[in-house]
């Protein structure tokens, strides 16, 4: 039931992108890097703004309530649960994507 709840939510972020998550899906959509990502991504009880699956890659983009001190310890454990899988996870600002995309391109090939 989880995944079906899970599977909604995702449908609805990607029609309903935030502006960082529609410029950087530009970037990386039809393997623009040399591999394949995909957009939120279903991975065990989270979902992942961008994922590779051969380099087993996550790219989350914080918006601001990232900053609330309850997503801070909520994205904490989401990290460390994705670690403990054995997913790479890169984390970015909306700012970051939307301000300097070349080295936020830059860390994700570093990570690929």
């Amino acid at each position: 039931m989880n995944y079906n709840l899970l599977k909604d939510f995702a449908n609805n972020n990607r029609k309903n992108p935030t502006e960082a998550e529609s410029v950087l899906w530009d970037c990386l959509k039809k393997n623009a890097l040399g591999k394949p990502f995909r957009r939120q991504y279903i991975i065990g009880d989270y979902i992942a703004d961008f994922f590779c699956l051969p380099s087993k890659l996550v790219v989350e983009i914080d918006g601001g309530y990232h900053q609330l001190p309850d997503q801070i310890v909520d994205d904490a454990i989401r990290t460390e649960w994705l670690i403990k899988q054995g997913y790479r996870v890169v984390r970015f600002t909306n700012e970051e994507v939307i301000c300097d995309i070349e080295t936020v391109l830059h860390t994700i090939k570093e990570n690929l």
